[in-house]
């Protein structure tokens, strides 16, 4: 599993006439914590463009819990709990500056060649750096474990 955390404060123009963020703002807070963990492997999306590989979204679930407010700083943590194939699935959970849990989601994409627009395994340099992540993770836990 790799776990990413990025923050974003909430901006006037992100917020509805009620004060609350804007339900369709938090799929763009879920692609900062994405494109955030993809950039800590050490790649970024036009990296993998450059490389002929596109990552278009396949699927998107939100759950909404409680309202994020202008002028919150929202934590977006990111998970990747399963290695990819042609399609990787990412979940996230939106918290505020008290811990409070606001909002939780998924989003899987699919790995295509951008030549083809047809699907493609994950890029092999890329699954590398994702299990070499995983790797530190299950090694991190298992030091945590044994204490």
């Amino acid at each position: 599993m790799i776990v990413s955390e990025s923050k974003i404060r909430v901006r006037y123009g992100e917020t509805d006439k009620m004060g609350y963020v804007y339900y369709g703002n938090y799929p763009l807070y879920y692609e900062v914590g994405r494109t955030d963990m993809v950039r800590k492997l050490g790649w970024s999306y036009s990296k993998m463009e450059e490389n002929g590989t596109m990552m278009p979204v396949l699927s998107l679930n939100v759950k909404y819990i409680r309202p994020a407010y202008y002028d919150d700083l929202l934590t977006v943590r990111t998970y990747l709990k399963t290695l990819p194939s042609s399609r990787i699935d990412f979940e996230y959970e939106v918290s505020n500056e008290a811990g409070d849990l606001l909002n939780v989601g998924s989003t899987t994409l699919v790995f295509v060649n951008a030549e083809t627009m047809r699907p493609q395994p994950v890029p092999e340099a890329l699954l590398s750096d994702i299990k070499a992540e995983f790797e530190k993770y299950a090694i991190k836990n298992q030091k945590t474990e044994n204490q």
